[in-house]
């Protein structure tokens, strides 16, 4: 395997991560969200949509490599990324013009909703190059590494994905 390739990867996988963390610290954290003119007020819904589509898709997945069917399974975890793809363009779009939800819960319920969010979003972090170095390692054939990191990547994948459903409903009144 050429390491040259390897560094290059690293390199992109580390450069885009930090960039998406970095952007997404930005329009959470520092930047007053809303005053835009667009309404995108039907984008949660929408996001919970594609967050339960690649969920979905992970667990078809899953089940296909279980029973040997690679190209299958290659094609639903792509499907599963381009769905969170999606979710993130939307999720970009829609607190960029209404800036985040406030959780109106109270008593032991917001202890519940604030460790899934807190959990939700530290993990999410991590998936990102998570995911890039799994499809790596598959793109270049190396099944044993491909299947040890995924055997770590799904669960917080699918963990990631299932949660925004569950914080998108807590967040409805």
């Amino acid at each position: 395997m050429d390491g040259r390739n390897d560094r290059s990867f690293w390199i992109f996988n580390a450069l885009l991560s930090s960039a998406a963390v970095g952007f997404l610290a930005w329009l959470l954290l520092l930047r007053e969200g809303g005053g835009a003119h667009a309404d995108l007020s039907f984008m949660p819904g929408v996001n919970a949509s594609l967050n339960a589509t690649s969920a979905t898709l992970l667990i078809l997945g899953l089940a296909a490599i279980r029973s040997g069917r690679r190209e299958v399974h290659q094609r639903l975890m792509v499907s599963a990324f381009a769905a969170s793809a999606v979710f993130l363009v939307g999720y970009v779009l829609y607190h960029y013009a209404h800036g985040d939800t406030p959780y109106q819960g109270v008593g032991g319920v917001r202890v519940v909703y604030f460790t899934i969010l807190i959990t939700h979003v530290l993990l999410s972090i991590v998936m990102l190059p998570m995911i890039l170095t799994t499809f790596y390692l598959a793109a270049r054939k190396r099944f044993a590494s491909h299947k040890k990191l995924a055997r770590r990547t799904l669960p917080i994948w699918l963990y990631v994905s299932i949660t925004g459903v569950i914080i998108y409903f807590m967040l409805r009144p």
